[in-house]
């Protein structure tokens, strides 16, 4: 699937969603460009790019997706779709302060589509989230269920859909949307659960897990992701929804004690703390519409998924060490020296 040449805005593509979406793009379309728009903050990281930082079809600009003014600068040099990714994203920094959630998720967002307003980019993708739907214990969300989003960060998120809907009914900006399950791959900052629970079995510390461990969530590798976002960005319709999701539920539980047994260490590692506010129990998304209509579906198994991403953080030892060896050791020691 290619089609013309074109100049894509990636915003937040210094993150691990985004890093892996660029690499994909510069691999698959040899005459695509790319800008890479990212303020570098605790989850950006440079040298998740460091192998293409040189190519001359890609560039990276150090800025905050909130400055009317970069933005405006930015779009002046013919920008053919803007892909956001840019967000905090990780629930548990929500609930300990959700005002940056606010600050990038939300006027982040407005600034973006009203950048795309002004200098008419040819296609917005909002890239967001399952958890804009809250949690359900039976069945799986449409594009047309409601949102009822739960927590400070998916809140955020729900807000930004419902700005990127407006600007496509009051404008006619043409955006997209899409909400995506739990991603597991390369270059995932490791406060997440399963870079978190690899990199601890590495060093023989404790895995925590969330109250009963059963909560349940929808895994997918973020190839296919990648690969759905490269479909919705050529095939997707304007003002349209897409979930994405590859239909790989585990209880967290599940999901440790396999990967235990892939990197053979022990089950003990595993330690039960006390669950996190508000926390949903189920995820699950419908792909009936991505599916059907553009004709994309997921080419990863879960165990394939986790053998891959188990391998490269085996083989990126010095990546993560010298993440968890920083700031981000403090903020560990806060989440879960209390729990």
């Amino acid at each position: 699937m290619k089609a013309n040449k074109m100049k894509l805005l990636v915003t937040g593509g210094a993150g691990f969603i985004g890093s892996n979406f660029i690499h994909y793009i510069i691999s698959e379309h040899s005459d695509w460009e790319i800008v890479n728009l990212d303020k570098l903050t605790y989850a950006g990281n440079l040298e998740n790019l460091q192998d293409i930082e040189n190519n001359p079809r890609y560039q990276f600009v150090k800025g905050d997706i909130a400055d009317r003014k970069l933005i405006s600068n930015l779009l002046q040099d013919r920008i053919d779709v803007i892909i956001n990714f840019a967000a905090e994203s990780h629930v548990d920094r929500s609930i300990l302060d959700a005002s940056p959630f606010i600050e990038t998720n939300i006027k982040g967002t407005q600034t973006l589509l009203e950048g795309a307003r002004q200098y008419w980019v040819g296609k917005f993708i909002q890239v967001s989230t399952d958890e804009v739907y809250g949690a359900t214990e039976k069945g799986k969300f449409t594009e047309e269920s409601p949102l009822s989003p739960n927590s400070p960060y998916s809140a955020s998120k729900a807000a930004a859909d419902f700005l990127c809907h407006a600007y496509w009914k009051t404008y006619q900006l043409p955006v997209i949307i899409t909400r995506c399950s739990n991603n597991l791959g390369p270059f995932q900052f490791p406060e997440k659960l399963i870079p978190l629970a690899i990199t601890n079995a590495l060093e023989n510390k404790p895995i925590p897990i969330y109250g009963d461990g059963l909560h349940v969530r929808d895994w997918i590798y973020v190839l296919d992701h990648c690969r759905a976002l490269d479909f919705t960005l050529q095939k997707g319709k304007p003002g349209e929804i897409y979930n994405i999701a590859a239909n790989e539920e585990r209880t967290n539980l599940e999901l440790i004690h396999r990967l235990l047994d892939v990197m053979d260490n022990p089950q003990s590692l595993i330690k039960f703390v006390a669950d996190r506010p508000g926390h949903d129990r189920r995820y699950a998304l419908d792909i009936t519409k991505i599916t059907h209509e553009l004709g994309w579906k997921p080419l990863y198994s879960f165990e394939k998924a986790l053998a891959a991403t188990v391998d490269w953080y085996l083989n990126h030892e010095s990546w993560w060490r010298q993440i968890k060896s920083g700031d981000y050791a403090k903020y560990y020691d806060r989440m879960y020296s209390h729990r």
